[in-house]
């Protein structure tokens, strides 16, 4: 492969067309099973999730946060309920069960927590709401169902019929309704809140309702500062220093803790110098430390100073809230470490002595692992087969066929990888060869990173790779085709079809997942999310996100998803992503420590040298993780 999977290189833009049709198989090599000699190995491989990241909404207004007009302060504290025999359990006697409303959307696995997760709607900024939703309830679907709905449309009474809520304040003074607020000061179960609008719960400034709450709960959110100095660029939490993304700026709540001995702070921005060194807060923090409290805890609610979705990456603070929703969901779980190895794009042309040599490594450590296969591989042009093209399915390489079946004896499971791993006789973005180029979606190659876009071709290393829509025909009966053709090869080769598919290159679309779930029942990769999903307005493939997880989840496309959340060993830069070293993966491992059932899961190149296989996997072994195969995982 090319260039970085767990990387995506800048958000979609309006679909490009594809005219090309599907290219004609040529005459397969059937005498040697292998293409002729000549054929490049790529070190990098292609892009996965990230740089369709989300970003934050603009910044609020500097010094106080001030009420929205027309505003009505809750009256929850100060007039209390008691109990009566009707009250429901575990809630307090304000608040019944209350039906969801029509906008809600519901998904999830079979656990028994449930979540409520609503989110902001209104302003020009109002679409990050849905995607930031999305976000977190693919999360808390590790621990059950999970319905999701616009804070505007919420329903008196509703956080009483959920586990827990969760709410994402991505838009400044968001007209959150009243009912909402005094439920959340109500209810004895959890609520998460995260960024903007916590005002709105404590009232304004010197108001009764304020005193109320700052008496309550131990700190102000009136009397709290988006710290604007400062620009945290790492995140303390559980031992662990996780990563912030520069480009989030100075864009954190800073909490006024009046009373230390009612708030815990869960985890701490860290304000640091342009060498990364600490250095004192400014005094708009509140604190005369070098960190200020970035999530707090206080009698039922959990406070998180910003948007943990935007900018997120491997090592990024994202992972700490993950963890964060154990307490509110599943607070007796009993912690787990487990890790995944994946052998990344195994063809018919690979080679089946290294495979055997990583399977004996592999079966002699008692680690399980698995092998991506993409069942046919074609050069339609003959990129590397001297202008001939070239296809050869598995059935017509029995020496591969051989080494996977020895991999079966030795711990491992097979993996399906799409159908051809490349789309047509077009660069997609490469060449149109397998294992290159993308097959479920457009990507081009691009001289700039952000519009105007400067496609060109072929692509250059120090191009931006940019995903720009569905491809032409794409739908899920066409998906579905790729998909049993695909199947059909590993039968016709002698080997049971897998259980599990890894979609090229991590992106699909919509129809395209609906396919794919409908004859898999999980998929072992990274998402990629779009605006419309939720609200049920025409999907926007300019407005997408890419999600990586640290646990299980069944996400909103309604699929268990077995987590890839370290990356992989990549040698050289390729298009504008940097290389990445063992160390590299052993730290993301490190940082996943602290999440209190978190998957350590990696994939690796079977051409790159055993010695780097066997450093990572010592690396993660050491920090006490336990191999597992895909299947065995839960949920």
């Amino acid at each position: 492969m090319r260039f970085h999977r767990y990387r995506i290189l800048a958000a979609a833009v309006t679909a490009a067309a594809l005219a090309v049709p599907l290219a004609t198989s040529a005459a397969a090599n059937a005498a040697s099973g292998v293409p002729s000699a000549g054929r490049p190995h790529h070190n990098s491989q292609i892009a996965g999730l990230q740089s369709t990241r989300l970003p934050t909404p603009p910044k609020p207004p500097k010094g106080l946060p001030k009420q929205r007009a027309g505003y009505q302060a809750p009256t929850a504290l100060l007039h209390p309920v008691k109990s009566t025999a009707a009250t429901t359990k575990g809630a307090s006697a304000t608040l019944t069960a209350a039906a969801a409303p029509a906008q809600a959307v519901t998904w999830g696995g079979s656990g028994s927590a449930t979540a409520l997760v609503v989110y902001d709607t209104t302003d020009t900024w109002g679409y990050l709401g849905e995607l930031y939703a999305m976000a977190a309830g693919n999360l808390a679907s590790h621990f059950g169902q999970v319905t999701a709905e616009p804070v505007v449309d919420y329903a008196a009474g509703q956080v009483n019929n959920y586990t827990a809520t969760i709410y994402i304040g991505s838009t400044y003074n968001e007209p959150i309704p009243t009912a909402f607020l005094n439920d959340v000061l109500s209810t004895t179960h959890p609520v998460i809140w995260a960024s903007d609008n916590v005002w709105q719960l404590s009232g304004t400034e010197g108001s009764a309702a304020n005193q109320a709450f700052t008496a309550a709960y131990g700190w102000d959110p009136s009397s709290s500062f988006f710290d604007t100095t400062d620009n945290p660029v790492t995140v303390s939490y559980k031992g662990q220093t996780f990563s912030r993304n520069s480009l989030n700026g100075g864009n954190v709540l800073a909490p006024h803790i009046t009373s230390p001995s009612s708030v815990t702070v869960l985890a701490s921005a860290n304000c640091t110098n342009s060498s990364g060194g600490p250095v004192n807060c400014a005094p708009i923090a509140q604190t005369t430390g070098t960190s200020f409290p970035w999530a707090i805890r206080s009698r039922n609610l959990t406070y998180v100073g910003e948007i943990p979705f935007s900018y997120m990456s491997e090592t990024d603070r994202y992972v700490a809230f993950s963890d964060l929703l154990f307490a509110a969901l599943a607070p007796s779980a009993t912690p787990s470490h487990t890790a995944l190895v994946r052998l990344e794009d195994v063809s018919p042309t690979s080679d089946p002595t290294a495979l055997r040599q990583i399977a004996n490594y592999l079966s002699s450590v008692h680690v399980p692992f698995s092998v991506n296969v993409i069942p046919e591989y074609t050069d339609p042009n003959g990129f590397y087969n001297n202008g001939t093209p070239q296809t050869i399915t598995l059935a017509q390489a029995p020496a591969l066929v051989s080494a996977l079946k020895y991999i079966l004896t030795k711990g491992g499971s097979l993996n399906e990888e799409g159908y051809t791993h490349q789309y047509s006789n077009v660069a997609n973005p490469y060449d149109g060869v397998s294992g290159d180029d993308a097959e479920f979606y457009r990507a081009q190659c691009s001289t700039t990173q952000n519009p105007p876009y400067n496609f060109q071709a072929p692509c250059q290393n120090t191009d931006y790779v940019i995903w720009t829509g569905p491809l032409s025909g794409d739908s899920a009966s066409w998906a579905a085709g790729r998909v049993q053709a695909g199947r059909t090869l590993f039968t016709q080769a002698g080997l049971s079809v897998p259980s599990v598919w890894v979609t090229p290159h991590y992106f699909a679309s919509p129809a395209d997942y609906s396919a794919i779930d409908s004859s898999f029942p999980a998929r072992y990769e990274r998402d990629v999310f779009f605006s419309g999903q939720l609200s049920g307005q025409p999907l926007d493939y300019t407005r997408l996100f890419g999600q990586f997880f640290p646990y299980v989840v069944h996400d909103v496309y309604g699929e268990k998803v077995v987590p890839e959340n370290l990356g992989d060993y990549e040698p050289t830069e390729m298009n504008n992503n940097p290389p990445r070293t063992a160390a590299d993966i052993i730290h993301n491992a490190q940082l996943n420590l602290a999440v209190t059932q978190g998957t350590a899961s990696f994939f690796f190149d079977p051409s790159n040298p055993l010695s780097v296989l066997r450093q990572i996997v010592s690396g993660i072994q050491g920090l006490g993780y336990k191999f597992v195969s895909p299947t065995s995982l839960p949920g």
